[in-house]
């Protein structure tokens, strides 16, 4: 009777502490200890957190990202007009900081292949500065890609608000190249040529 109290009690931690847990249960005639294994496992819901604190992540991140578009008073498109105003070439980014400084960044590649950041007050428009891109290989494969689009990144932020406050404006060149455009409402993604507006499937 006492060998089996002994063993249910070890088979007890086993299901409740996880892992292999070693047991010495003591023979009824006091023989030398035998040593008994149990590999039952327990699951735990780690990667459940881990996917739910991720999710959260997300959603805390849109409905930020949604407050700054709520505030900011000056569009994407009119972000753009001013940043070439101010440093002329080619706007192929516009992104509206989440980082409470309410102002958009835009990304503008002069006809030298320099690439330049301009911040843009969300709130008024004035130019908050500018300074130089350190990466000009990739302001020259924008350029490069832009080449013989008859949609400029000011054109596609207008097209795509009629799906939401457009938050953010980017050239996507991994495939077809194209116009990606964030609103408060989705992805879309716009003709380079045609400035026609569609979902974007590649993050579903």
């Amino acid at each position: 009777m006492k060998r089996n109290i002994v063993i249910a009690t070890v088979a007890a931690a086993a299901l409740i502490g996880g892992g292999t847990v070693a047991a010495y249960a003591a023979g009824g005639d006091d023989s030398a200890p035998t040593q008994r294994q149990s590999s039952v496992k327990v699951a735990d819901d780690r990667d459940d957190d881990s996917a739910q604190d991720a999710a959260d992540d997300r959603d805390d991140d849109v409905t930020e990202v949604r407050s700054e578009a709520a505030a900011a008073k000056v569009t994407a498109a009119d972000a753009i007009a001013a940043a070439l105003k101010h440093t002329p070439g080619t706007a192929v980014s516009a992104d509206l900081d989440d980082d409470g400084t309410k102002a958009w960044e835009v990304s503008v590649v002069k006809g030298d292949g320099s690439g330049h950041d301009v911040r843009v007050s969300a709130s008024d428009g004035k130019v908050l500065g500018a300074q130089r891109d350190d990466d000009d290989d990739d302001a020259r494969e924008d350029l490069a890609a832009l080449k013989g689009a008859g949609v400029d990144a000011r054109e596609a932020a207008e097209a795509a608000s009629a799906k939401g406050t457009v938050t953010d404006v980017d050239l996507d060149d991994d495939g077809p190249a194209a116009w990606s455009v964030d609103t408060t409402k989705g992805e879309w993604k716009v003709d380079l040529k045609t400035g026609k507006v569609t979902p974007d499937r590649d993050d579903d």
